[in-house]
């Protein structure tokens, strides 16, 4: 049995992981993670005052003890400016993946080892296994409609060997059951969406708070003004709604398909395969982290560039440092430059990368 601190967030689903660990004869310790408060007034609701208070009623129904860690500082400079820096740059950051290495299984998982723990638990839909040469590997997890692996494409091999994930054996409906069973006072609370460790704040009005609007032309892919925009870095590629261009008729969409930061022109055009800039069969992705194998030894892969999106076969080949070059069979919707792409064989996760570089030509 193991010494382990779970990150209780006050949800439902790292108070399961922590029962379970309990109830499996680990050591176990329950530490909120205190990221952000919203000192800056940003529009939503950031309910970190409830959580801490829901985690803590968490520990004492399972007589653990509970630590609140102030991580706020770190949060600030490792996911904030990583956000703000990004979206000025053109790019399409990704939180939630940057928060589980950077945060959780990084500031987090550092601070848990040198307080004598062994592992970090959390509540993430992903199973751990233990292959037979002796390292740990990152499976989907059990629910197909819940599974989080690929937000923790980013993890380290070191991460993955401190890392415990007792949830993701099981399915959602399971889990309220779980929790149900050994009485937690989160048993019925409703999952929390949003940005990680935001709560309910908006993109936009985060982004707003940090870079100011900086208005110009819409257009087409033939270079017709349609209308106008806030900012580039409010908009993505493939976006749908929110561009403020109004469809012609039913059936027929207008998303975005280009950013033009020389000319601070959104580019528009139909939601189909044909559009120039919308698909793309090739990209380069680097900061490629690998879990045990290395991913640039691979020819092949199952890549999956978005967390609903279907990973599908690419052909791999290695660059220069930590990147590689991608090919896929078949075109790809909305692969843009600072998403996370993350590579599978099979329900194996392998690990991932940023995307730096699309081929498609706008």
């Amino acid at each position: 049995m193991a010494k382990v601190m779970v990150g209780l967030s006050g949800g439902v689903d790292s108070a399961v992981a922590a029962a379970l660990l309990v109830e499996q004869g680990h050591e176990v310790v329950g530490g909120y993670m205190k990221n952000w408060m919203n000192e800056e007034g940003i529009p939503g609701d950031c309910p970190w005052e409830q959580d801490i208070e829901d985690a803590r009623s968490v520990a004492k129904a399972l007589g653990i003890e509970f630590r609140v860690i102030d991580l706020v500082d770190s949060y600030k400079e490792k996911i904030v400016e990583y956000l703000v820096n990004g979206y000025h740059d053109g790019l399409t950051p990704n939180p939630d993946v940057w928060c589980n290495r950077e945060m959780k299984f990084g500031v987090f998982l550092d601070y848990a080892l040198n307080q004598g723990f062994e592992a970090v638990g959390t509540g993430h839909y992903a199973r751990r296994r233990v292959l037979s040469n002796g390292q740990a590997a990152i499976l989907r997890g059990a629910d197909p409609n819940k599974d989080q692996s690929y937000f923790l494409s980013l993890m380290t091999t070191f991460q993955v060997e401190h890392a415990l994930f007792p949830t993701g054996e099981m399915l959602k409906p399971e889990v309220r059951e779980t929790a149900r069973r050994f009485g937690l006072p989160v048993a019925e609370k409703k999952d929390s969406q949003g940005i990680c460790f935001l709560g309910q704040v908006k993109m936009s009005d985060f982004l707003a708070h940090y870079l100011p609007d900086r208005p110009g032309e819409i257009v087409d892919t033939e270079g017709q003004v349609m209308g106008t925009h806030r900012g580039l870095h409010f908009y993505t590629i493939g976006q749908r709604k929110g561009h403020g261009v109004a469809s012609p008729k039913e059936g027929m969409a207008y998303v975005v398909v280009g950013k033009r930061a020389v000319e601070n022109r959104l580019v528009i055009g139909w939601d189909r395969e044909d559009t120039v800039g919308l698909y793309s069969h090739e990209c380069i992705v680097g900061t490629v982290s690998s879990i045990n194998e290395q991913i640039s030894k691979l020819k092949r892969v199952e890549a999956q560039p978005r967390y609903r999106a279907k990973a599908e076969p690419a052909k791999l080949e290695a660059m220069e440092g930590d990147r590689v070059r991608l090919v896929f069979e078949k075109g790809q919707r909305a692969i843009v430059a600072g998403q996370i792409m993350a590579f599978y064989d099979g329900g194996r996760l392998l690990g991932g990368g940023v995307v730096e570089e699309t081929f498609h030509g706008v």
